[in-house]
Order: structure tokens, then sequence, then C-alpha cells
């Protein structure tokens, strides 16, 4: 077994990828979103993948290949970060390119990689642009790739500057190289350049000279763990959330079909429409009035129910409140990102390229978290989410442009937990021509103690595994608290 402090990866060769033709793309200026990401570090997310069919030359000559066409729709990936002499950041699409790397770590075998309960350390050495903040972009390529041989598999580790992409943009590229990759003539899903948006300003964010600092800190040990949620937990923790104490009682004692309560859990962000089952393939099973009219009693005094992920965070909140042994009067705050395309008035187009997040944050003491139930946290973080609409999104824009900031990542009292990512990321859309991904995991950027990236399970249907990251005390009170472990199901990959 290889030592995790050695390193595991040999690096073959490095080339630059330009894009197939030239870019025409005017410099893209970068937005009060952009903005704030430039002290954080580039975005490390790649796929596991079965070997493929062919060898490993013409594999990489056809993603070489594959990813020049690419470029040629993402055009700021292969350009560079300038500053204007008023002190505005630039994307200057200069077609210099990105880094393209070919490695091997032969020894290392797919059980190895995901039979573990932590995280191996190798999967830090798939990705490029380790510690790399996004402010280096003006001296470094916005994009790498690099592909690294395994023993009996393929990794494709994709890292790309943060000040230009968020979660949802870095996932269209990379599923786009994906797309390309199985052939596609034409792409599905065209980016959008257009900066003219309410996260365009004049604002200037100064920097002292050499740029900025990450916030956090990149030298405290951590344990990292993947949390898997099966569709059928996650709907109990929303059932939980929503106070659906009948119906819950029912689901656990009866052989219920578990995607048709699952459906009817949906209508209640519908105000409760009515659904033809017959014409649902979702609901094969017949639906008791029981269940039907338990849902409706408990829901009768809402608009919207808590949501499944939103039920989730509140359990992970808690549990990891009770692992770290705060006390009861500690402030705890959990920070979820969310995208503000769908936001705004009138809405962005949402395969706008760029950063369009902002963080929500929810705070609690430790003894409020702990002394109440489910329902209670996960209604503070669910009420947070439905107030950020389009005018929480202009005030938080212009307190930005008030005093412009950086994003201020990490825990700094010990008491904070960070969400990102989300499961609603298509990441096993990435199929490069020879099957869907394995695994998804990420590299060592961003991380620190309480940072939590969400990805969708495998399996899909609603599932969701999360990527964990605190400290290693903190991590063996939460593998010892039942009421979370409850719901955690084995997220080892059989292939």
């Amino acid at each position: 077994m290889p030592s995790s402090s050695a390193s595991v990866v040999n690096v073959v060769a490095k080339s630059t990828i330009f894009p197939e033709r030239k870019s025409d793309l005017k410099p893209l200026k970068l937005s009060v979103s952009d903005l704030p990401m430039l002290s954080c570090q580039y975005i490390q997310k790649g796929v596991l993948l079965s070997r493929p069919p062919y060898s490993i030359e013409h594999l990489l000559c056809f993603l070489k290949r594959s990813l020049s066409l690419t470029l040629t729709h993402f055009p700021a990936l292969a350009g560079r970060l300038s500053t204007d002499p008023d002190g505005h950041i630039h994307i200057v699409c200069n077609d210099e390119g990105v880094d393209f790397i070919h490695a091997k770590a032969k020894h290392l075998s797919v059980h190895f990689l995901l039979s573990p309960d932590y995280v191996p350390d190798c999967f830090k050495e798939f990705f490029p642009f380790d510690r790399t903040i996004s402010y280096s972009g003006h001296v470094k390529p916005l994009a790498a790739v690099q592909v690294t041989e395994l023993n009996d598999a393929l990794f494709i580790g994709c890292t790309v500057n943060h000040a230009v992409t968020d979660g949802t943009s870095f996932w269209h590229f990379f599923n786009t190289f994906a797309e390309i990759c199985r052939g596609a003539k034409r792409i599905s899903k065209a980016p959008c350049f257009c900066r003219n948006t309410m996260f365009n300003s004049p604002a200037v964010l100064k920097f002292p000279p050499g740029g900025p600092k990450v916030t956090f800190s990149g030298d405290a040990a951590l344990r990292e763990r993947i949390f898997h949620f099966s569709r059928e937990a996650i709907l109990k923790l929303k059932l939980r959330a929503n106070d659906y104490n009948q119906l819950q009682t029912v689901v656990d004692n009866s052989a219920v079909d578990q995607s048709a309560v699952e459906l009817l859990g949906k209508q209640c962000n519908d105000g409760w429409k009515p659904v033809n089952y017959e014409d649902n393939a979702a609901s094969k099973g017949k639906i008791t009035s029981v269940l039907e009219g338990g849902l409706r009693n408990n829901v009768s005094n809402r608009t919207t129910a808590i949501s499944s992920f939103q039920s989730l965070c509140a359990q992970l909140w808690r549990s990891v409140t009770r692992a770290r042994k705060l006390t009861a009067s500690k402030t705890t705050t959990f920070r979820m990102a969310v995208n503000c395309r769908h936001r705004l008035e009138p809405r962005l187009d949402p395969f706008y390229f760029g950063n369009t997040i902002q963080s929500i944050p929810t705070v609690a003491t430790a003894g409020e978290l702990l002394s109440r139930d489910l329902r209670w946290c996960a209604d503070l973080l669910h009420q947070n989410v439905v107030a950020h609409d389009d005018a929480t999104v202009r005030r938080g824009i212009a307190n930005w442009e008030r005093e412009p900031s950086v994003f201020p990542l990490g825990n700094f009292d010990g008491a904070s937990m960070t969400m990102g990512s989300s499961p609603r990321f298509p990441m096993y859309d990435n199929d490069f021509g020879w099957g869907r991904p394995l695994a998804v995991r990420s590299g060592a950027a961003n991380k620190f103690d309480g940072k939590i990236s969400a990805f969708p399970g495998r399996e899909g249907n609603g599932s969701v595994d999360l990527e964990v990251v605190l400290a290693a005390g903190t991590m063996a009170e939460l593998e010892n608290d039942m009421e979370f472990m409850q719901y955690v199901s084995s997220c080892r990959t059989s292939v």
C-alpha cells in the first residue's frame, strides 16, 4: 500500500493546448461575484473512469484534440487575467492555452482508491496547480487537465481558476469536454459570455503588492471522508424535517413504494397540484389514502416544504456541532453557496459563464441547535434560502460595492461550516466515450476544518454524497454519532 506522505504520481509529459480557432471575444471584466474569488484556490474536481478500450497514445491524442475543440467554445479559459491602470481586472481571451498533463500511478487500483473510509491523500496529486490562488491567473493558465493512468482505471482531473468560474460554469465546461469526446458535432449548451448584468460594477478591489493570500490555513491536520446517503435515507430526513410523523411511521413499518412517497413529498412545492400516478413512472406502487392524507395534513399550513438537501444539511450541522463539543452559548454558522442566476429578475442566462454565487450564512447557538429538533434547525436554513430573492441578491451586491473584499473562506472561530458544490451538478454526465464515471473526487484546494462539498450519488435518483473535511477528533466523534450515522450507507463503488 502506498504511503500517504510520499509522492505516488509520476508526471510523464506536459504540453499546452490551444483553441482550435482564434478567439474574437473581447476582454471580460471580472464581476462583483468573480473578484472575491481571487483569494480562493483554483477549483479541482475530477472523475475516476474505467480503463478505455484503446491505447493510451490514442487516448491522449483524442483528449488533446477534443480539449482544443472545447476551448474554441470556452475561449475565456484559454486566456489570462490582466489588471488595467484603473485597477479593474479582466479575462483577456488571448488564446495562450491551458496545461495538459499526462501522469502515471500504475500501482494504484480502483479498490485502493475507493475502499478506505477516508479519502486517500493520493487524490491530491491527480490535479495540477496545487494550492495555487486564483490571482495567479495573471501569469499562469486559467485551466489545466491532468490524465493519470492507474492500474485498472484512469483519472481525469480538471483544475480551473475560481475567479473565472463557479461550480455551474465549471461543470458546464467539463461536461462539454466529455460531450465532444463522445463525438458531438455541435455542443448542446453554448456558454453565455454577456457581462451586461447586475454583477458588472465599476467598483475596484484593491490588493497588496503580490496579490492576496488565502484566508485559511492549509497546514491543519484534517480527515476527509465521503458519506453516502441513499434516496431512502434522504427521504426519511426530509420527512423528519417537515414533521411528517404519521407518514414516517407508516414508511418505516410498511412496504410502501418509496418513489411514490417521494413524489408525493415533492408536491409540497407545487401547492399540492393533482398528480396522475398512473401516468408517472416514478409511482408504480399504489399510494394508500393514509399516506396521502398524512402528507396533506402535515403541510397544510406551509407554503413550501423544507427540501431534502436542507434537511440533510441541518442534520450535518447538528451532528458536527455536537462532535465539536462546543459550549451551549457558542455561536455556530452554516454557510451555503447559492446560485443567483435564477434568483435575479430578470433571470440570467442559465449558461452564463462566470461566478454568480453568494454565501448565505445561518447562525444559531450550539445550545439551540442541540436542544431543539431537526425541524427547527432545517427551518432556519430553509427560511434563509427562500428569502434569498432578487432584492437580497441586489442588496448583497450593493453592500460589497461599498466595501469590496475577498471571500473570507475558512473556519475562523472553530464553530463554522461551509457547504459548497451541489448534488444537482451533472457530475456523472462526464462520459468520455467508454462509460460513466466510477466516482467523482476533488483535490486539496480550498479545504479546511468544516468544508463540505455535495455531490450527486453515482446511482442518481436523489442520492447524495457529502465530502466532509474535519479535524481528526471531530471526525471521530461524528462517526460515533448515531443520529447522523443511521442515515449513512456504504459509498464503496462496485463496478
